[in-house]
């Protein structure tokens, strides 16, 4: 910016651009009289000359029409030169009409045009160019049409600085489509400052080119600011819509309601958004097959539903449509684009199973089972191998008593009729079966309320005779046997018989199976006996059946088995018997104990028990009592001067019908705390030697005899024979008191005394505490042996225990060594057990 200028002469600059600038004189009162606009001689089209202001005039207005066809008028009240215009006079007018036709009123405006022709002039180097702060050049809103056809270069329009009214001025700009990408799209008139493309432009690629326009003096020096200058492509309804897919898959059941959707299309359009060119209207062009039409497409949505009630798989089971979409709102003019849509119907169950007539007739021996007897075959038009085809068949009436069956063959979608129970035909000739048949499936609802939900078919089943075998019926036969019965006693046994004459004569008996051999059967008539004693306590568990199998055999060897369900019935042979046998109460903190008993007769000879003390000494009568507690318990308790001791206690215990047992307790009344402290004292002290142990100690005394007998044997050798050992690491060592050799005797390796020189004296080996004395005198005395270890032997007279004496066959020989030698022997293996105990 350039210095300010003195007031006055910026006045009178102001006054001279004011009057040479497009300004728009507007007069409040004169506003729908006459409008003046001072304007170049000559003038472009579409050149925009000036704006009036249409609302003061008429509020509202619905019509507007210039009187001079070189001039438009639009709805915000711009002028805009239809042609390019040149005066030729200096001055030129038209009227502007204005019309509200709901109100009815029409007013004019005069337009007057004022041509003032203008010197331009040099800027001098030191005055500076006046810029503009509150009004700033500013050229009328600019677009282009899309894909337009020329000529090229094709005007736009012209950029004007308020500087050119009096400057020279010369115009450049910038930005894309100048000197970016696209390049050279644009130029300006550098003189002129009219702007023009070079060639047509997809509004899809570039929808506004942002460029700035330069205006600046020849000498280089801005005559304004930067303006911007947006041109917007206008958009050309030149893309076709396309879907999103060239071929919709879609799915839809049968029977499918009214309304209910079947798939969505969608397609896009690169047009302008929110246009006319973008709003896209969808219908279907054709279905195939044609009649009826099932499906309509919404046209905004894209959104397909049924339109029908008869969409029916086994009619059709595909669709194929031919969708359109075509933009313009669907209007004729519109592009238009086509698609697929492949509806495949999805089978319901909707079409009920049939049999192909209404009654069968099968036949069947008597007393077959598992066989078939009758294939059904079925209709049905849903899809094969699917749920809504597969058959289940039901017997609804005539099997009460399960001699049939009926399955579906999976392959062929058949019912299959068979026998799982033998038939009888003295029983039944003819057996009437109605069977019903549906589908795995449930029916669809619809069709379910218009139909009955089942077929139904009758089959007559004609049962054959044979010449059968006897039978055991019914299977299981009871009899009642009383316990302890006398062996022998007979009793009404099984009875079979032969079905075609209803009689059991001929028929032979046989025991199969009698778990404790109590019974045996007549060959002929079937009765039974006793052959054992019969105890009910036995059978486990007691109240259980005793059974025994039964084979019944015809004249041709034909046979049937049953069973013979023995009730035995109980006698009260079986008293009360108490579970206690050994009692211990702690009397710090126990004052009775509790005991009960157990009948192994039935409950009619069992509880309630009676307890009782049972011939008993006064004492024990003085110091326990015993209770009831309840059916099968008593509670026993002693009187509080009772001394801590153990007692037996006899208790005579008595079932319902009288029968009583006796049986003496062990009670131990104890100063404890806790029952097995005093329980474990008793284990302890109470040691009771059983058959074996005794066996045991009998079998131990007999060895010991025998080997004494073998000892014995060994003394009566070793008298004749000498047979030391030479090796002095075996001898064994007699310890005694005394320094010079004594008389003592010594033990052989084989545990027998030898006699010594000084006394012929016998001994047996032992153990002594501080060495054997004999004759006076204690010695230490070495002998020849074998690898044993002699403890201590001592003489006769002399009360020692034997520990050990073992070896083997060892002869001993009757002399002894000197001291000297047992000195040098037993010296250093002194030393070196002193040395090992001190190690240890």
């Amino acid at each position: 910016m350039a210095a300010p200028r003195p007031q006055s002469s910026l006045r009178g600059a102001l006054c001279r651009q004011l009057l040479l600038t497009l300004v728009v004189f507007s007069f409040a009162c004169e506003a729908c009289k006459k409008e003046t606009f001072i304007i170049p001689y000559k003038l472009e089209a579409d050149k925009m000359i000036g704006r009036v202001n249409l609302k003061e005039c008429l509020g509202s207005v619905d019509h507007i029409q210039s009187s001079d066809p070189d001039f438009r008028v639009l709805e915000d009240g711009s002028v805009y030169t239809a042609h390019a215009v040149v005066l030729s006079d200096e001055k030129r007018s038209f009227t502007i009409r204005l019309s509200d036709t709901k109100k009815q009123t029409q007013k004019e405006i005069l337009v007057l045009l004022e041509y003032q022709k203008k010197v331009l002039r040099k800027r001098h180097t030191k005055e500076t160019v006046l810029r503009r702060s509150k009004r700033r050049w500013a050229p009328i809103p600019c677009s282009m049409q899309e894909n337009s056809l020329g000529p090229f270069p094709l005007f736009l329009q012209q950029v004007q600085s308020d500087a050119a009214q009096n400057y020279t001025i010369f115009y450049s700009i910038s930005g894309r489509g100048v000197d970016k990408e696209p390049l050279n799209l644009f130029f300006i008139e550098r003189d002129t400052g009219n702007l023009y493309c070079t060639r047509p432009v997809d509004r899809e690629e570039y929808d506004v080119f942002d460029l700035i326009a330069y205006a600046s003096t020849a000498d280089g020096y801005s005559a304004d600011f930067p303006l911007p200058l947006p041109i917007r492509v206008e958009d050309e309804n030149d893309n076709y819509p396309i879907f999103t897919e060239a071929i919709y898959n879609f799915e839809v059941p049968e029977s499918s309601r009214i309304g209910t959707t079947v798939g969505v299309v969608c397609a896009t359009d690169r047009d302008e958004p929110d246009t006319m060119h973008t709003r896209l209207k969808y219908s279907i062009l054709e279905q195939t097959p044609r009649s009826p039409g099932l499906f309509s497409v919404h046209p905004s949505t894209g959104v397909i539903t049924t339109v029908s009630h008869y969409l029916d798989r086994e009619v059709a089971d595909k669709y194929s449509l031919i969708m359109k979409v075509q933009d313009m709102d669907g209007q004729f003019f519109g592009l238009m684009s086509t698609a697929t849509c492949i509806i495949t119907v999805k089978d319901s169950n909707d079409n009920l199973p049939t049999f192909r007539q209404n009654a069968y007739e099968a036949s069947v021996e008597e007393n077959m089972v598992n066989v078939e007897i009758l294939r059904i075959p079925i209709e049905d038009k849903d899809l094969i191998n699917t749920a809504n085809w597969r058959a289940n068949f039901t017997i609804l009436k005539g099997n009460e008593n399960g001699h049939f069956k009926i399955s579906t063959d999976k392959a062929t979608n058949e019912g299959v009729l068979s026998v799982v129970k033998p038939l009888d035909y003295e029983e039944n000739h003819q057996v009437v079966l109605e069977i019903g048949v549906t589908n795995e499936a449930p029916f669809t609802r619809d069709v379910a309320l218009r139909m009955t939900t089942m077929n139904r078919a009758v089959v007559t089943v004609h049962v054959k005779d044979q010449d059968e075998g006897p039978e055991c019926r019914p299977e299981v036969q009871y009899i009642q046997i009383k316990e302890n019965s006398a062996v022998g006693s007979k009793i009404n046994g099984y009875e079979a018989y032969d079905p075609e004459s209803k009689s059991s004569s001929g028929l032979r008996y046989k025991i199969l199976h009698d778990p404790k051999e109590w019974i045996t059967i007549n060959d002929g008539s079937g009765s039974v006996q006793t052959s054992k004693t019969l105890d009910r306590e036995v059978i486990t568990p007691k109240n259980e059946l005793y059974n025994i199998t039964v084979l019944a055999i015809d004249q041709d060897g034909r046979s049937c088995t049953g069973t013979l369900a023995v009730s035995i019935e109980d006698v009260n042979d079986n008293p009360p018997e108490i579970l206690q046998d050994y009692l211990v109460i702690c009397k710090a903190n126990m004052e009775y104990v509790d005991i009960s008993a157990i009948d192994r007769d039935s409950s009619v000879n069992g509880a309630p028990f009676y307890f009782s003390l049972a011939n008993t000494s006064p004492e024990i009568n003085r110091l326990w009592t015993i209770t009831r507690v309840n059916d099968t318990a008593a509670r026993l308790a002693y009187q509080k001067n009772a001394q801590f001791q153990e007692y037996f206690i006899p208790v005579a215990v008595k079932d319902r019908a009288g029968l009583s047992a006796t049986k003496t307790l062990r009670v131990n009344l104890c100063d404890c705390t806790n029952p097995v402290q005093c329980r474990s004292t008793a284990r302890s002290a109470d040691v009771i030697l059983g058959k074996w142990a005794i066996l045991a100690i009998l079998l131990g005394i007999a060895l010991l005899f025998s080997i004494l007998l073998t000892l014995v044997c060994g003394i009566v050798s070793a008298r004749n024979k000498k047979a030391f050992p030479e090796d002095l690491a075996q001898q064994n060592l007699i310890i005694s008191n005394t320094e010079a050799p004594g008389d003592d005797k010594v033990c052989s390796a084989n545990g027998f005394m030898t006699q010594t020189v000084n006394n012929a004296n016998q001994g047996f080996c032992g153990t002594m505490g501080s060495g054997v004395k004999n004759g006076g005198q204690e010695t230490i005395e070495m002998v020849k042996g074998g690898h044993q270890t002699l403890e201590s032997c001592h003489g006769a007279g002399h009360h020692h225990t034997l520990d050990s004496c073992r070896g083997g066959a060892v002869e001993v020989e009757n002399s002894r060594y000197t001291y000297s030698e047992w000195q040098n022997f037993t010296q250093p293996r002194l030393g070196e057990e002193s040395i090992r105990g001190h190690t240890g």
